[in-house]
């Protein structure tokens, strides 16, 4: 089965919002992954000295065959760095050769995958 692991940013961690119903978007939009035969996990992360290590710690669980990163991380203009420190530690720790590509538009996180890794069975 294809897994991906899914990285974004703490919803608990950005002012203003409703962390818990943020949350709950974002399981539910993982849980589709599972209707189309991908084992999915998510891993959140703030902008502090612990982003490497959780973001390490997730991508040496398992060898991972997409990585997909949220656009909390990649739109955020004040997260650049953060977004750049991901997509480095991304590359140096996963377990194969991992392409990083933009996303486009606006589909699901989802529907990216489909586009980008051949199913395995």
């Amino acid at each position: 089965m294809t897994s991906a692991l899914v990285v974004g940013y703490d919803p608990q961690a950005i002012p203003g919002v409703d962390g818990k119903a943020l949350r709950a978007a974002l399981d539910a939009e993982l849980a589709r992954f599972g209707e189309h035969g991908i084992e999915a996990a998510m891993t959140v992360i703030v902008f502090d000295e612990s982003a490497e290590s959780t973001l390490v710690a997730s991508m040496t669980e398992r060898p991972w065959d997409v990585v997909v990163v949220g656009g909390g991380i990649r739109k955020a203009e004040q997260l650049l760095p953060l977004f750049e420190q991901v997509v480095n530690l991304i590359r140096r720790h996963a377990h194969r050769r991992i392409r990083v590509h933009p996303k486009r538009g606006r589909p699901t996180t989802r529907s990216r995958r489909p586009r980008r890794v051949p199913r395995r069975h």
